[in-house]
């Protein structure tokens, strides 16, 4: 293929968080190029042609209907498919877009990349392409990868010319589809000769049917590499740089909130990802950052090790630090206690669960002997228990933990709420806020009254019924039915009113991820601990 000419075969290998989404936007912005995703599972990619995709991300279907249903009136240009083999043999450009874990075992284990499905694509390419191809690394990958792949592709078809580049994702779940629509930058690493260089514009030329040229930024095959392992690391430093001053905040009386705000005014730093949280998840942070910190090892860089690797133990140490300040407000003890917990995301507008925080703080309820009854809109009850059995005994999960398909279920009869993930639907602005001159003791013993209606009619529309009450003590709650957990709340926010009515007191919210006011939820008698903030509000 004359590497000036225009692609006209997409080949995606892996159907998951990048490869769906990426491959997707490019279809429906090139409707002259056929763009194929494949993949081993068949379930992925059988969800990948249907209304249900398996990954959920806002705006995403509607991208996916048009390129792959044509609905629009066009040609449909966008396949998923397991018939990997025919796929490469077709693609003039093929993205390697699969997982890179960290290793488990063997050296490097904990900390270094596991290339082992990016080896496999690899060599699976040489062994069905007949025709010279254009690789593209979208998998993120340490410094150097590329030159492997060329020992692959040179043993195992020499006959056959493969380019190599690398083209990093820097989307975040939650706004990919805005991030790949309006990307801050599409990086390009090449080779210097003119083959590489040409492959480099056929590639910049996909990306040019809607990105403007100026964002296209072609560089060193090695940096480009390394830009995307940096870039996440960085991050992953101001999180947990904010997270370390949100500890010092708690000792002192200082507040987490107005400190960000305050630093991020600062031109030099900016606001971004300067939110106090019980710590950070997802699929990338905290393994690029070990990535980085084997490769500093590698380079016999011991100090610049040290240093990466920190911002991983004060992630843990956020985390561990949160679930200590649960148990330590509960007198030291979580035995038998319903303790609810809103959100298991990693983040919201996703389901995405890997490295959830909300992983390590059940965790660590489960260990306490807490009954944990957890509501995400977006994760399903399976992905939940699955994750909780991968670090505790599958019985201990069973007996300990249920999943609601409701936020108000979990909460009743519970003695106190976990928010884990920030998502809008926790919010607390359908509560009136109370004027300054309000006095918020006399305000709780006037709701205390309205609540107690809330006890007749919670039934009607929240999924529970009220089995008995008293004067003493929170009515006993028992769910009708467990429903899938993977509901949409369609913007809604949930009724604080009725949880407070069928909590336990004193009402205890612990929130994660400073996502409710604690002065409205205190006009209904709640507690409130948030990150960053000393003492209950």
């Amino acid at each position: 293929m004359a590497r000036a000419n225009k692609v006209s075969n997409i080949c995606c290998i892996g159907a998951g968080y990048v490869g769906g989404p990426t491959c997707a936007v490019i279809a429906k912005n090139n409707p002259d190029i056929t763009v194929t995703v494949v993949d081993l599972s068949e379930p992925r990619i059988a969800a990948w042609c249907s209304p249900a995709l398996p990954i959920f991300e806002p705006g995403l279907y509607d991208v996916v209907q048009v390129a792959r249903d044509g609905t629009d009136g066009r040609t449909p240009n966008l396949y998923f498919s397991t018939n990997i083999s025919q796929a490469i043999d077709e693609a003039d450009l093929i993205f390697i877009s699969v997982n890179t874990p960290t290793k488990t075992a063997g050296r490097g284990a904990g900390s270094a990349s596991d290339l082992a499905y990016v080896e496999s694509a690899a060599r699976h390419i040489a062994e069905v392409a007949r025709s010279d191809k254009i690789i593209v690394e979208k998998s993120t990958v340490p410094c150097g990868t590329a030159g492997s792949l060329r020992d692959i592709f040179n043993a195992l078809a020499p006959s056959v010319h493969f380019d190599i580049l690398s083209n990093p994702e820097f989307l975040a779940e939650g706004t990919a589809i805005n991030d790949l629509v309006k990307p801050d930058r599409i990086l390009i690493g090449s080779l210097t000769d003119e083959r590489s260089v040409s492959a480099a514009e056929a590639l910049a030329d996909v990306y040019a049917a809607w990105v403007p040229r100026e964002r296209i930024i072609t560089i060193n095959l090695w940096s480009s590499e390394l830009a995307k392992l940096a870039a996440n690391c960085m991050l992953a430093q101001r999180i947990s740089s904010i997270n370390s001053l949100s500890a010092i905040c708690e000792a002192t009386g200082a507040n987490i909130e107005e400190l960000s705000y305050a630093v991020g005014l600062d031109t030099r730093i900016g606001s971004k990802m300067l939110k106090a949280s019980a710590g950070f998840g997802g699929s990338c942070f905290k393994k690029d950052v070990l990535s980085l910190v084997f490769i500093a090892e590698s380079l016999h860089l011991p100090e610049v090790a040290n240093y990466w690797k920190s911002v991983v133990d004060i992630n843990e140490y956020q985390k561990d630090r949160f679930t200590k300040r649960i148990t330590k407000s509960m007198y030291n003890t979580l035995a038998r206690k319903k303790i609810a917990v809103l959100g298991f995301a990693y983040k919201k507008n996703t389901g995405d669960t890997r490295e959830s925080a909300a992983i390590s703080v059940i965790g660590q309820l489960i260990t306490e002997r807490a009954n944990v009854a957890i509501f995400d809109p977006q994760v399903k009850e399976e992905q939940i228990l699955r994750d909780l059995a991968a670090e505790h005994p599958a019985q201990i999960v069973r007996d300990s933990v249920t999943v609601y398909a409701d936020a108000i279920s979990a909460c009743a009869d519970a003695c106190a709420v976990v928010i884990l993930t920030e998502w809008d639907h926790f919010k607390t602005d359908q509560i009136p806020e109370p004027r300054p001159d309000v006095d918020l003791g006399a305000l709780h013993a006037m709701d205390e009254r309205a609540l107690s209606n809330h006890h007749s009619i919670a039934s009607s529309d929240s999924g529970i019924d009220v089995v008995d009450g008293s004067a003493d003590s929170s009515p006993t709650i028992k769910p009708i039915v467990q429903q899938p957990a993977s509901v949409k709340t369609n913007g809604q926010r949930i009724d604080w009113y009725k949880i407070a009515a069928t909590m336990r007191r004193p009402r205890l919210v612990f929130d994660g991820r400073n996502v409710v006011d604690p002065r409205r939820l205190a006009s209904l008698g709640f507690k409130v601990e948030s990150i960053g903030k000393r003492g209950w509000q």
